[in-house]
């Protein structure tokens, strides 16, 4: 099965609210927004945010617009397909290449600023986003393999992960710049970035063995004139 063909399966916390709101939202967009221009806000919401996380090493009050971007990150990114789906205007390989493409350049934008932030260093924000494409394109090869899309980890999804950093945003701009607060921000990212691969080799290790159960290795049979190997039941040592 295609990945663009796969069964979505949206398990994480706020899946089934978040598409009541997106159905409700996008039947009152004028006719004139399309999904392309949707998919561009939130490139621009992403784009934004990573500026505004690198800004705030000269003020902390551009935590509150990277929030904000981030929320203008998830209306584009989140409701392009949604409108599609709506106006029964899918276009389902490009769609579905043009949106994990996007997600990836995204994820580098916002996890670069962060790392440009004074609060967690490059070298681990950058482990962190890592981390979170190789969690994404585990999922792109289940799609492939199992034939089923799902857009997120258990209970959590890009949705819960942006609610995450807009928290952590706020309480940043509350407990400002000293040092202990930047020890607590890097060790916080880099305990995320390592459960995040600790997740993703746990799930790998996992559909390995379920792979290997669909499809066992083929049992060896010995093919005419081979010879049989000694003590074979049957055979003797004689010939």
């Amino acid at each position: 099965m295609a990945p663009v063909d796969a069964r979505r399966e949206l398990t994480f916390l706020l899946a089934e609210p978040e598409r009541r709101l997106l159905r409700a939202i996008a039947q009152r967009l004028p006719a004139w927004v399309t999904s392309d221009q949707l998919t561009l806000v939130g490139v621009v919401g992403a784009l934004g945010a990573g500026v505004a996380y690198a800004l705030s090493a000269l003020s902390p009050a551009w935590l509150w617009v990277a929030g904000v971007l981030l929320l203008v990150n998830w209306f584009g990114d989140s409701l392009d397909g949604t409108l599609a789906r709506l106006r029964r205007a899918e276009r389902r390989r490009y769609g579905y290449y043009l949106d994990h493409v996007v997600d990836a350049f995204a994820t580098a934008a916002i996890g670069a600023g962060i790392g440009l932030s004074p609060y967690v260093p490059l070298s681990v924000a950058l482990a962190g986003v890592v981390a979170y494409l190789v969690l994404s394109i585990n999922l792109y090869l289940e799609s492939t393999v199992f034939g089923v899309f799902r857009l997120g980890y258990g209970r959590i999804g890009p949705t819960e992960a942006r609610i995450v950093l807009v928290l952590a945003n706020g309480l940043l701009v509350a407990a400002g710049a000293d040092p202990a607060v930047v020890t607590i921000a890097t060790c916080t990212a880099a305990v995320l970035a390592l459960a995040m691969l600790v997740t993703v080799a746990l799930r790998i290790g996992r559909n390995l063995a379920e792979l290997a159960k669909l499809e066992p290795l083929p049992r060896r049979v010995p093919t005419r004139g081979s010879r049989a190997p000694f003590g074979t039941p049957g055979t003797t040592s004689l010939g």
